[in-house]
């Protein structure tokens, strides 16, 4: 018979990665994966309700006792990014489980955390409940898109059907943080970071045209020379740094576990805020981009020959956008930086900063229920989430999105997240599964 760890074993060994271009995706791999949860979860395939939203987003309905009651829905996606990157200790599709140095079981491949993890906790919890006779008293969706990782359309399709049957969810769960320590100087005890709103995300390419020719014969200020001196200015010349509210409250609530001085000056936010914002964006690269819009160059382009000068140049922008800030604004620092070499910025993809949920009220407190259940020491804090999540989406139709992954990850751990080595620890995987069964018999 097998258990929950060979059946994540099962689901990480089919590869689907996300591809930009939907004509380069394996549906396949997609067809076997859908294939393969019917298999191992029978009860969620034959008691749920369950349908196949857009192209390949799945979709399940468990019927709560009172039909009235807002639902609850938990989501997770089916995508993993690729495995392509040298360096790798192990093949990344085999889900290998070893015993690591510390004489830790672990799963190892692509998607064990994020967020093949998150998924088989779901469905594990779901199936597990539903084996003992259990029924939720309001509603339960599974929402599981197929494309987070490109910022693609599986979640938005869901979202729209939601809408149209006039459903409001009382709680959404998604990925997100997660239970990790040493993230804020003075803390010691972990700490359960709970994403309460996530920043704007956009791509702004910009692009330079001059004149070309052959390589042996090169003209000064060309389009690449233009192109490199714009986004050397741009790394120079960051967005102001601003500390929003969820940040704010974060810095309170985890302050109050410091000793003095540190507690008076992190619990009296409005005091020193100032100083704070400052401190914060020269502590290192992510408590940086906890305070401001950050840019980053992605993806560089110029001509197609060694031997040939580029007419024209391009470079991407991967922005995210700090809550409190907008679209508008990082187009325009942008435009500002970059104009004065003859580089256009354009806006090719962008998402405003997601709304902010509460970190207070009976959804909030219901999250923190089962996270205080399964880890009793963790202290239990709202965050704004850097990376974009498919939750996101689900702030049109829910003021209690919470991006949240039950996992306890060390900074190790946490690096492998679309890098390379990505595994998990089977005592964090089953624990996460106890956590979707504690928040299920909540619901």
């Amino acid at each position: 018979m097998s258990t929950p760890v060979d059946r994540l074993r099962e689901l990480i060994r089919i590869p689907t990665v996300s591809r930009s271009n939907s004509e380069e995706l394996d549906w396949e791999a997609f067809a076997a994966f859908r294939a393969k949860l019917a298999e191992l979860f029978p009860l969620v395939h034959e008691r749920l309700e369950h349908e196949l939203v857009g192209e390949a987003s799945l979709f399940f309905r468990w019927a709560g006792r009172d039909a009235a009651a807002a639902p609850l829905v938990l989501m997770a996606h089916q995508d993993v990014v690729p495995a392509d990157e040298p360096g790798w200790q192990f093949p990344a599709f085999e889900a290998e489980l070893v015993r690591d140095e510390d004489g830790e079981e672990r799963v190892r491949g692509r998607g064990a955390i994020d967020d093949k993890g998150a998924l088989g906790s779901i469905l594990e919890a779901v199936e597990s409940r539903l084996a003992e006779g259990f029924t939720p008293a309001a509603d339960v969706y599974l929402a599981f898109g197929y494309d987070e990782e490109v910022a693609g359309h599986g979640a938005p399709a869901i979202v729209d059907l939601l809408e149209q049957r006039g459903i409001r969810p009382a709680l959404v769960v998604d990925e997100g943080g997660a239970v990790v320590e040493g993230i804020f100087p003075g803390v010691n005890a972990p700490v359960a970071v709970v994403g309460v709103s996530e920043k704007g995300l956009a791509g702004i390419e910009l692009s330079v045209e001059r004149s070309g020719g052959h390589a042996s014969t090169p003209v000064r200020d060309g389009a690449t020379t233009r192109l490199a001196r714009a986004i050397v200015r741009l790394d120079r010349s960051p967005a102001p740094a601003q500390l929003a509210e969820p940040t704010a409250e974060m810095i309170r609530r985890l302050g109050a576990h410091t000793k003095q001085p540190m507690r008076f000056l992190f619990t009296h936010v409005g005091l020193f805020r100032g100083l704070l914002t400052a401190v914060f964006s020269r502590l290192g690269p992510e408590t940086n981009a906890m305070v401001r819009t950050t840019y980053a160059v992605t993806r560089l382009r110029g001509s197609a020959g060694d031997n040939v000068i580029a007419e024209k140049a391009t470079a991407m922008v991967n922005v995210r956008i700090a809550v409190g800030s907008s679209l508008a604004e990082a187009l325009a620092h942008i435009q500002r930086v970059v104009h004065r070499d003859g580089v256009e910025a354009r806006l090719v993809y962008g998402s405003e900063p997601s709304p902010v949920s509460p970190a207070s009220g009976e959804a909030w407190e219901r999250l923190s229920a089962s996270i205080g259940e399964l880890f009793p020491e963790a202290i239990v804090t709202p965050y704004v989430m850097l990376q974009a999540s498919d939750g996101r989406h689900f702030t049109r139709i829910s003021e209690h999105v919470y991006r949240f992954l039950p996992f306890d990850l060390t900074t190790a751990e946490r690096a492998t997240l679309h890098a390379i080595d990505e595994s998990i620890r089977v005592s964090t995987y089953l624990r996460g599964i106890d956590f979707f069964r504690d928040l299920l018999a909540r619901s």
